[in-house]
């Protein structure tokens, strides 16, 4: 296992996030050489800025946090995010349409975006918000997104009752193509958890504890 502050997108997603709280993510980013920034699509242009000169990735959110924005809306929140130079892109798939039961609409929702971000040469995570999905839900997520060839399949926003889970995680690295990396998400708040979601197969880790976490791995 690398260091753990290799794995982290450090996160800050609350509605009120003012510019000063996204300044100082950056700055404990660059302290704690962490992955990537995290942030709602409005601070792209400034954390872009002060990552400046550094390796760190800038990571806004698409649909967030529910999913259930149009396909339109999305290509717009994701062509306007990439237009300020946003590295990778986290996207909230209609969670509405699985539990449907209508995955010709999950299908036909990827097939549409992942040539306009490939196209720009950026990363898309999907958000599955596997807290609310069934165990069968997200299998069939893990073979729609990985024929659309997505990068990474996320388990969750942080806003719905279950995060994150070891289980989650081990099903999607089970039934997820090869090529396709895992971000864990939500409720991520020790290293302890933070280490058992790393060996259970994810290779980034969405964490607003983030400093916390790096502190107590040094103990």
């Amino acid at each position: 296992m690398l260091p753990i502050n290799s794995y982290i997108d450090h996160t800050f997603l609350k509605p009120d996030a003012t510019v000063q709280q996204i300044e100082n993510l950056c700055k404990e980013a660059i302290e704690y050489k962490f992955a990537a920034v995290c942030i709602p699509p409005l601070y792209i242009k400034k954390v872009k800025e002060i990552l400046l000169n550094t390796s760190i990735k800038t990571a806004a959110v698409i649909g967030f946090p529910l999913g259930y924005s149009a396909i339109e809306a999305k290509v717009a929140e994701i062509v306007l995010a990439m237009v300020d130079e946003a590295d990778e892109l986290d996207m909230v798939i209609n969670i509405s349409a699985i539990k449907n039961n209508d995955w010709n609409f999950i299908a036909n929702e990827i097939n549409t975006i992942i040539p306009i971000i490939k196209n720009r040469n950026k990363i898309i995570k999907v958000i599955i918000e596997s807290g609310i999905l069934t165990d069968d839900e997200i299998i069939k997520c893990c073979d729609i997104y990985g024929a659309a060839g997505v990068d990474y399949i996320k388990t969750s926003t942080g806003y719905a009752e279950k995060g994150a889970t070891v289980h989650a995680v081990k099903l999607i690295r089970a039934h997820a193509a090869e090529a396709i990396k895992i971000k864990a998400s939500g409720g991520i708040k020790t290293y302890q958890f933070a280490k058992e979601l790393i060996e259970a197969g994810a290779d980034r880790l969405g964490c607003s504890n983030s400093v916390q976490i790096v502190k107590e791995s040094m103990k």
